[in-house]
């Protein structure tokens, strides 16, 4: 089984794939976590941040979840993943299922772990400026129709591990059924 969490950046997907695996290892679980920023430094080090370039980086991470199905029961793509189009065509091809992490953006800019928002907030004539932040000014298109919705805004990180655990937990009996 393969899930793609998608959300804007500092929203928790990676927070959620490593909370979760260690929960689902002690029901005997094989889990693989494709950590999107961990890919865009090896094997998309070549990508840049067009929409044609963020496409092929999900694409990239599809292949490779994609190579770990005979190893792993449950396989997590935790990336931004902005595009509707691309999340449907990895659900056509390879019948993942997509997790919104949802996130305000009032939040993340206090979150903003790695300094992001602060520098897509500056000036546009800042040295500094990040000019294609995702969510910010760049494009993040809100999935259609997630197959779960885990809004990290207002609980804590506990709670949102435990309602994807849950949710994984189902989706694999079903699955298997």
């Amino acid at each position: 089984m393969i899930i793609q969490l998608t959300g804007l950046s500092g929203a928790g997907k990676s927070t959620l794939a490593v909370g979760v695996k260690p929960l689902l290892e002690k029901q005997s679980l094989k889990v693989e976590i494709i950590d999107g920023d961990v890919y865009r430094k090896t094997l998309c080090k070549d990508l840049g941040f067009s929409k044609e370039d963020r496409m092929e980086n999900i694409r990239r991470l599809g292949e490779v979840a994609w190579s770990f199905k005979n190893r792993a029961d449950i396989i997590m793509i935790a990336a931004i993943n902005p595009f509707e189009a691309i999340r449907n065509e990895l659900k056509e091809k390879y019948g993942t299922k997509t997790i919104w992490v949802k996130c305000e953006i009032p939040v993340l800019l206090k979150r903003d772990t790695k300094g992001l928002y602060k520098r897509a907030l500056l000036h546009d004539e800042h040295p500094d400026k990040l000019f294609n932040l995702t969510g910010v000014n760049d494009t993040y298109e809100v999935p259609a129709s997630p197959d779960l919705v885990i809004d990290t805004s207002g609980e804590p990180a506990s709670q949102s591990v435990l309602t994807f655990y849950e949710f994984l937990l189902r989706s694999r009996a079903s699955y298997l059924s």
